[in-house]
């Protein structure tokens, strides 16, 4: 493990005004997000849309890492590319999504466990001669009658502890990915204490594994209030209660939260991130690894058409610069287009 080494590249991807964007969804996940625009879910079809953003002019400015899925890291353009080489022309880190999914646990089938620990060290060391330089892996935390239980929160963070030491060993930076859901109807404030609970586990469990902090990155949900609660915390709300909830349970050591942005709209991502970082300054940065709230608009500008490209490159560069300026504080929503 060079502590050196990974501690850079952890800073370097949360340094001032950039964050990362997420581009891992799996096959299938794609397969929803090109329905939406009435696309086939083809090899061409993704590689096209993901190289769109990758294309975009000056979304290194705002963008310091990307996520990819397996298939992407060594998916070649038409003029024989590797789109991972996009990135790194633009000085963005490739980062690779190395979890093989989250299952139904075996005495708690409502809850789920994230697999992929089989073979992960060689899988790492292969995926960073392939130029990936970081990695995610995601455990999610459903909230429900009776659930989460200690026994789950406690295997989700062992196995996030684990694969973030693998990972380090093989010289990546591990995004720490623990996820408790919007989906229910629970309160903000019981989103507050599960949430709570399972950083603090995530964190002893990181401790017991060795793993290095000043070389990770935590990638954590927002404390918000449910989809199915009738009474939605409003913007201050979830910034306060998120900001609360990390100085319980985040160490100072730790350079970097880049928040998941679940399933939160385009704006409501940007302005909880540009509310927490208006409320004052923190030992870690704050900062976003969003997924859809970056893509979706540009997902509808592009409409599988190469003929709209000029029109999805501004789309996904107002919103990259929208969500950089958040990670300053200056965000207003009269910036919107």
């Amino acid at each position: 493990m060079n502590k050196e080494k990974l501690a850079a590249t952890a800073s370097a991807i949360v340094a001032s005004g950039k964050g990362i964007l997420a581009a891992d969804e799996s096959t299938p996940t794609m397969g929803k997000r090109l329905a939406l625009i009435g696309q086939e879910n083809t090899e061409a079809n993704r590689r096209d849309f993901r190289q769109a953003l990758f294309d975009t002019d000056g979304m290194e400015h705002f963008i310091s890492g990307v996520i990819l899925f397996e298939e992407t890291l060594e998916q070649k353009t038409e003029d024989g590319r590797r789109l991972s080489e996009i990135l790194e022309s633009k000085g963005v880190f490739p980062g690779i999504k190395v979890d093989k999914g989250a299952h139904p646990m075996e005495n708690s089938p409502s809850e789920k466990l994230t697999k992929g620990l089989d073979g992960l060290y060689e899988r790492c060391v292969e995926y960073y001669s392939q130029g990936a330089r970081f990695a995610k892996w995601r455990a999610v935390i459903t909230i429900g009658d009776g659930i989460p239980t200690d026994g789950c929160i406690r295997a989700n963070a062992s196995a996030l502890a684990k694969y973030a030491k693998a990972c380090q060993d093989a010289q990546l930076v591990p995004i720490v990915e623990p996820e408790v859901l919007m989906d229910g109807d629970h309160t903000i404030e019981t989103c507050y204490e599960i949430s709570e609970k399972t950083f603090k586990t995530v964190f002893e469990e990181l401790k017991n594994e060795g793993v290095y902090l000043p070389g990770i990155l935590l990638k954590p949900n927002m404390v918000v209030s449910s989809k199915g609660c009738s009474t939605q915390g409003d913007m201050i709300a979830v910034a306060e209660l998120t900001v609360k909830c990390l100085k319980a349970s985040v160490p100072e050591e730790v350079p970097g939260i880049v928040f998941l942005s679940g399933g939160q709209s385009e704006t409501e991502a940007t302005e909880h991130l540009n509310a927490m970082n208006n409320m004052g300054s923190y030992p870690w940065a704050l900062s976003f690894s969003y997924g859809r709230a970056l893509q979706q608009s540009a997902l509808h500008a592009w409409n599988g058409d190469n003929a709209n490209l000029e029109t999805t490159y501004a789309t996904f560069y107002h919103r990259a610069e929208m969500n950089s300026k958040a990670c300053l504080g200056d965000y207003s929503p009269e910036l919107e287009i």
